[in-house]
């Protein structure tokens, strides 16, 4: 039994240190909206969260009679966030790494498991860019090299699209940011009194965003390519699919275009060999014939809010002590939320430890999100 106790002394000592970790590496986990993660009522792989989307309502004018008008229906739509994401980050320790955690010495390999966690769901949440439509800068070339016009382009495109004013979040890679922080507008700063950029070397919040290094940015590999164009002479406004021919080769999910005489970008749904399926609808009705051109391989900096997207981690068990060799525990980070469980099985002479976590995602808001090419 007293061996059980230091075990779970351990065990709790090992959880603190590496949730310490994960907040330490997580950018989009503290920035998406986590709100509904109360409504989550089962723990298990493929339970869902509704996230209720509000149906737009058209102004009438009022003329009093005897008689009320009908009253016009609506009907809200969801998004459904499902709890898909299941990984664990295993390892092993023998009795000597043991009793360091016991002495309050972190193993590497603990702090690697932690890291591969951490990176997995940052990576998950990145690669819901591919559902934003508005697209700005050039494709290959990183923004701001010497000036804003990159973010500046991406404000406007959010105004355009009715993105909410705060919180505004810029999320730029490594070699981005280091492009910002070199700006003039910015290291100018400090002599309005805001010297945060120049002792702490960040951005902050500047032209109604907070700017953010992440280290794991998505970039984007373009498929479509050749020649695309539609083929049908009777596209309509809000039509959204293309039926094209050309020879070229079909683009896939996340794919960035226009089409000739419109100036709107659009994302790729899904594609077959004949037809595009893509977001938003048509803006203007396409000529048959008209050319595709796709946007070529890019990094995906963000202009997001937190509504953009949402995200859901489920708490996977109470600390207990198993039947048998095992125990598992969970801790909460009362900074950003997130949930972590470690399980720990005695194997032959030696502890196997292993980290996991279960969560979802979904993108609420497609016009909350602008990318700003790299």
């Amino acid at each position: 039994m007293a061996g059980a106790l230091v075990t779970t002394n351990v065990l709790s000592t090992v959880v603190a240190m590496g949730l310490k970790a994960l907040r330490d590496r997580l950018v989009m986990g503290r920035i998406v909206n986590r709100e509904y993660e109360s409504l989550i009522t089962a723990r298990k792989r493929g339970s869902t969260v509704n996230v209720a989307v509000p149906a737009s309502i058209a102004v009438r004018s009022v003329a009093p009679d005897v008689v009320p008008p009908a009253v016009t229906a609506v009907t809200p739509t969801s998004v459904a966030i499902t709890l898909d994401q299941w990984y664990e980050a295993p390892f092993a320790m023998d009795d000597k790494g043991l009793a360091r955690v016991d002495a309050g010495i972190l193993p590497m390999q603990a702090s690697e498991a932690v890291k591969a966690i951490a990176n997995k769901i940052e990576d998950h949440l990145m690669l819901e860019s591919k559902e934003f439509y508005t697209y700005v800068g050039t494709a290959g070339t990183t923004p701001f090299a010497s000036a804003l016009t990159a973010y500046l382009d991406a404000r406007k495109g959010a105004n355009n699209n009715l993105m909410e004013d705060e919180p505004r979040y810029v999320i730029l890679d490594n070699d981005a940011e280091s492009n910002a922080l070199g700006l003039s507008q910015f290291l100018k700063a400090n002599e309005r009194g805001d010297q945060g950029g120049i002792i702490k070397g960040t951005i902050g919040t500047k032209l109604g965003a907070e700017w953010l290094r992440a280290s794991r940015v998505y970039t984007h590999t373009n498929t479509g390519a050749g020649t695309v164009i539609v083929n049908d002479a009777s596209v309509a406004v809000g039509d959204t699919t293309i039926t094209w021919d050309g020879g070229g080769t079909a683009p896939a999910k996340g794919d960035i275009f226009t089409v000739a005489g419109d100036t709107q970008t659009y994302v790729v749904e899904s594609s077959t060999a004949t037809v595009i399926t893509q977001f938003p609808s048509a803006k203007v009705a396409w000529a048959d014939n008209a050319a595709l051109t796709f946007k070529a391989d890019h990094v995906n900096n963000l202009l997001i809010t937190r509504n953009s997207i949402a995200f859901a981690m489920a708490p996977l068990i109470e600390t207990v002590q198993m039947p048998g060799p095992s125990m598992q525990a969970v801790a909460i980070d009362e900074d950003s939320g997130l949930s972590l469980r470690l399980e720990v099985t005695r194997q032959h002479k030696q502890w196997q430890w292993a980290y996991d976590a279960l969560y979802g995602s979904a993108v609420v808001r497609r016009s909350d999100g602008v990318i700003i090419a790299g």
